[in-house]
């Protein structure tokens, strides 16, 4: 796909730029931001004209219903720049479309494509330096939209703000990842909201990965809200389990993200000829495989890590070690992933986007 550049937007570009200031070999993710932001208005049932920015706060209502009610939604991209300093989006409709997909499911308006893709475009080509060369190095997108509207009846906003933040990131996860299997809380419920990237999922998430903390375990794998028996996810990633040469990775559903690396490494692996099945693993069909020795690994993927490989995990107070392969498919695949959007290998997807 080609990103169509966007005419109709306002430009204020900042003073000075604080990149100078920034240490880019030692970031914490997310917590450092560039020099300007895309915002975009949505009132009297229309977009307004979007504006690009300098990085400040703003001035909200205390009762908009971002604050009363939720509506919230966001999205997760990269950005990369290849050796020749070009930069390049992955797979960006795919983002799009889940994001208005998800703003469906909060009752919120959808966000042209014009605004969103073309907008980004032109965000990214101001602020093209922040995005570094490098394996490892990449600017994180963050497009979001809360309900700005004032009110604390219990309906929907009539008002609404889209914007987009930058923020230069490397590595997500650092160490060793182990985890805990939930026995009793759920990241999400059928009829609910799970499939969306909604701020709330998240939140409801902190609890019970705190408890995991003091545990000792990084993340949590989730269970289905009914029977606690089928795995789904890994912390804030699709989960990948490979049992003998087998991946399996649960199916989309109402209670689980369709992640963009999720399918990118489904596809992936069948390019490699690697087996994939999309089916519910029980948590029993995994503590049988950790204990026979079939399970040889189990690996998370999002945005944000890419792939994280997990060391171990621990259900009902028990605890299982996996093996260190010497062939692991999660690192192949991450290899060939990274490569692929690094513009280090050939992308025979179609699916980087030149800016």
């Amino acid at each position: 796909m080609e990103l169509k550049t966007l005419e109709e937007i306002d430009i204020q570009l900042a003073p000075t730029s604080k990149i100078n200031e920034v240490d880019f070999d030692n970031l914490t993710f997310g917590t450092t931001f560039t020099d300007h932001m895309l915002v975009c208005d949505f009132a009297d049932g229309e977009w307004k004209k979007p504006v690009i920015q300098p990085y400040a706060p703003m001035t909200i209502d205390p009762s908009a219903k971002v604050f009363h009610y939720g509506q919230a939604i966001f999205e997760g991209m990269k950005a990369y720049k290849d050796a020749n300093d070009a930069v390049w989006l992955f797979r960006p409709d795919q983002n799009y479309e889940r994001f208005n997909k998800s703003a469906v499911r909060m009752a919120m308006p959808e966000v042209p494509e014009e605004v969103f893709l073309g907008g980004l475009k032109r965000l990214l080509e101001i602020e093209k330096d922040w995005v570094k060369k490098g394996l490892g190095n990449s600017l994180y997108i963050r497009p979001f939209m809360i309900a700005t509207g004032p009110g604390v009846i219990a309906a929907p906003a009539k008002f609404y703000r889209f914007m987009i933040i930058l923020s230069p990131a490397k590595a997500y996860y650092s160490g060793e990842v182990k985890v805990l299997i939930a026995e009793h809380y759920s990241r999400a419920a059928n009829g609910g909201i799970g499939a969306a990237k909604a701020a709330g999922n998240y939140a409801a998430q902190f609890y019970p990965t705190q408890l995991a903390n003091e545990q000792g375990f990084q993340q949590v794998i989730w269970t289905d809200d009914a029977t606690h028996t089928k795995l789904e996810e890994a912390g804030t990633m699709n989960v990948f389990i490979r049992i003998n040469d087998t991946l399996y990775t649960a199916p989309t559903s109402e209670r689980i993200l369709d992640g963009v690396t999720r399918k990118s490494v489904i596809e992936l692996a069948k390019r490699e000829n690697i087996a994939v099945e999309e089916r519910s693993v029980l948590v029993t069909e995994l503590v049988e495989a950790a204990k026979n020795d079939s399970l040889k690994e189990i690996f998370g993927a999002g945005t944000a890590a890419v792939i994280n490989p997990i060391a171990g995990f621990s259900y009902k107070g028990d605890y299982f070690e996996l093996p260190k392969l010497a062939d692991s498919i999660a690192v192949e695949i991450k290899t060939k992933l990274t490569n692929i959007q690094n513009k280090l290998a050939e992308d025979t997807f179609g699916w980087t986007v030149k800016i």
